[in-house]
């Protein structure tokens, strides 16, 4: 619903991240590292690749990705119901 726009990665499986609307922020991931298919980013130099933003969702090198929706959730702590309002609100594309 609001699309992430740029994102870097940091230390400690975290990045950083910046949205649409200008919301931005740092996340730890490091909860799925090693787990899944985020048992890539057990080579770390793979989870430092070229993260880019890939419409409404982050993307690393080959099929792995993570939804922006659901990073945006956890950066500003908004629900689901919260995001859809919002975004009808702001006129960020859903």
């Amino acid at each position: 619903m609001v699309k992430p726009v740029d994102v870097k990665a940091l230390d400690g499986y975290r990045i950083w991240i910046k949205f649409e609307d200008g919301v931005e922020g740092e996340l730890d991931l490091s909860r799925h590292a090693g787990r899944g298919v985020f048992k890539a980013w057990e080579d770390r130099e793979f989870f430092e690749a070229d993260i880019v933003p890939d419409y409404d969702a982050i993307a690393w090198p080959g099929d792995l990705s993570m939804c922006g929706d659901a990073l945006y959730m956890e950066l500003t702590g908004k629900n689901l119901d919260e995001l859809i309002e919002y975004a009808d609100t702001v006129q960020v594309n859903i």
